[in-house]
């Protein structure tokens, strides 16, 4: 059998995986698997200028695909810079494969240069975390990273010495089964039925939908029917619930409609499908609950469940709909979409602009990139109120795509994740919507999209603030603090940087703006100057919120800042 280094044992292994880039940084102890990519055809070598970026760029890229994807670390720090973006990509339960280098082997434990421990590190988001430390290793653990990733749908991460990955072992062809395995999973008869009596039993029924309805939307549509109920989706459900859906009401959630939160809250049942939502003041409490979902753990972590059926989403409704009754009472499932409607109207009447102002509502920045938008476009969103913004103004139609730091919540993802969408797909339009705090953050990948020519477009809602954070501390009765930004004139910034640049705070210019932006065959920045005071209020507030809001006031007026107050009124109630 022919003998090859563990550098090309690995890389061998990734390409039968269908891996096509490595997102990274260079360094030493990473020169054996670069130098393996820079020889080959068909794998390219993505140069980031951090770790975190390349890391939320390969989640993007699995999110897009299922596929696997792949990130890399120099030892130490170099690999430390992965973390975030790692958890992000387990959180969001994407195959990613990590590849951590290490110092050389005979040094480890030394307290040597660089020298930290990725096995342990990377323990709690990773699915699989294990260190090559002999060359006739190398197979069967990079075999077993590959296939834990995609069969867990998590991050895998390989710890390789640097000195080991220039090492030989003998390299059979690489053999990964799970690429041909397609498993569903579908509960019992007797599980079925327990779950069909309780449907039919309950007159009231709302579906809360989630990222597990992904390929199951023609049966979500069969049973929200037969149940006449409404459907409630949440946030990562958004692209593959709402397209085409006359049972849709919404969301609910801190960034939800109104109708979704009744919708559940009217219910005298609740049927989970694929979703672990994890804001339990938002879902039911009082109500007989029916979970479906194929990770058993998930069931029963949100809300008190009475059934659970661990089974795929899509195979488990087939499985369900001949056992339920079509009901005839559709009285729950009309108020619910006359609520929708009302709530829909509610946020489309904010989301407009007045000529000659000075800054923009950000609604009416997210509205107009919705209407310009292609009708297959992929959105990235920056967590906090670009997230709002997208979930309350981009509509789904089946084509395009939504992806965000939903779950790990963190910030600085949206351009990132705009890179390697882009890449994964080079003739779509990709459009990032992103806080002037995250993007600022990891501005350094501005550069990135300059030298890899990546025509990404990126809309900065720009409103001088950590804005999310500054309503949080609203909220509580707390003066801001420690939430101002010193913001440059980020379209001239990216000029400066060889990117087209295009600033707007006239809504009247918005349009244009838009439309030159989306025309441009490169990247563009696209500095939108919105209103720093602008609300964005849940589907249901707590006395303990009114409490800290009135708190808040009577602060900001007895410290001399009254002045905000007049300017919160202005925003949103003087319109």
């Amino acid at each position: 059998m022919a003998k090859k280094t563990v550098s090309e044992i690995i890389v061998d292994t990734i390409v039968a995986a269908g891996v096509t880039r490595v997102y990274g940084v260079v360094g030493d102890s990473l020169n054996g698997i670069t130098e393996e990519i820079r020889k080959r055809d068909g794998i390219e070598w993505i140069h980031v200028r951090n770790e975190e970026a390349g890391a939320f760029a390969a989640g993007a890229e699995a999110h897009l695909t299922g596929a696997l994807a792949v990130c890399a670390g120099s030892c130490g720090p170099g690999n430390t810079h992965l973390l975030n973006g790692l958890y992000d990509c387990h959180r969001s339960r994407v195959p990613v494969l990590a590849i951590a280098a290490q110092i050389p082997s005979i040094e480890i434990g030394t307290q040597y240069f660089q020298e930290t421990h990725p096995e342990t590190t990377f323990k709690e988001c990773s699915a699989y975390c294990e260190l090559i430390s002999l060359p006739d290793q190398a197979v069967r653990t990079t075999e077993i990273a590959i296939q834990t990733a995609l069969t867990q749908r998590g991050v895998a991460v390989l710890v390789v010495p640097g000195d080991i990955s220039h090492e030989k072992a003998e390299a059979p062809a690489p053999r990964l089964p799970v690429l041909r395995s397609r498993p569903t999973l579908v509960p019992a008869l007797e599980d079925l039925r327990a779950a069909a009596d309780l449907l039919n039993t309950c007159s009231r029924v709302t579906i809360m939908a989630g990222a597990g309805c992904a390929g199951a939307h023609a049966e979500l549509l069969q049973v929200a029917e037969m149940l006449g109920a409404p459907v409630v989706h949440a946030l990562r459900g958004k692209e593959y619930v709402e397209p085409n859906n006359p049972y849709d009401v919404g969301m609910s959630g801190l960034l939800g409609f109104t109708s979704g939160y009744h919708a559940l809250m009217d219910a005298d049942a609740m049927l989970m499908l694929g979703t672990d939502f994890p804001y339990t003041q938002f879902l039911p409490q009082e109500t007989r609950n029916v979970q479906i979902d194929v990770r058993g753990e998930h069931i029963g972590r949100r809300a008190r469940i009475e059934v659970g059926l661990v089974g795929d989403v899509a195979a488990t409704l087939q499985a369900l709909l001949p056992l339920l009754n079509h009901k005839q009472d559709r009285a729950h499932l009309e108020k619910a979409q006359e609520n929708y409607r009302a709530a829909r109207q509610d946020l489309d009447e904010l989301a407009t602009g007045e000529a000659g102002d000075t800054s923009m509502h950000p609604q009416y920045v997210a509205r107009l990139l919705n209407e310009q938008a292609a009708e297959d476009a992929i959105f990235t969103c920056d967590v906090g109120t670009p997230t709002i913004w997208a979930a309350r103004y981009l509509r789904f139609n089946g084509q395009r795509r939504l992806i965000g730091s939903f779950n790990h919540g963190s910030m600085a993802n949206a351009m990132p994740q705009a890179l390697g969408a882009q890449l994964t797909y080079p003739g779509r339009q990709v459009i990032a919507l992103a806080g002037d705090g995250g993007f600022a953050m990891l501005l350094g990948e501005l550069l990135t999209l300059k030298q890899l020519k990546t025509p990404v477009k990126i809309v900065i809602f720009n409103n001088n603030s950590l804005g999310f954070v500054e309503l949080e501390m609203k909220a509580a009765g707390i003066l801001e603090y420690g939430t101002e930004l010193e913001n440059p004139n980020f379209a001239a910034l990216a000029e400066a940087a060889g990117v087209r640049g295009i600033r707007v705070a006239d809504p009247a210019e918005l349009p244009q703006a838009i439309a030159d932006m989306l025309a441009h065959p490169g990247p563009v920045i696209l500095d939108a100057v919105v209103k720093r005071a602008e609300l964005s209020m849940p589907p249901t507030i707590e006395a303990a919120q009114v409490k800290g809001f009135s708190l808040y006031a009577l602060k900001a007026i007895m410290s001399g800042r009254g002045d905000e107050i007049l300017e919160l009124a202005k925003t949103n109630l003087l319109r």
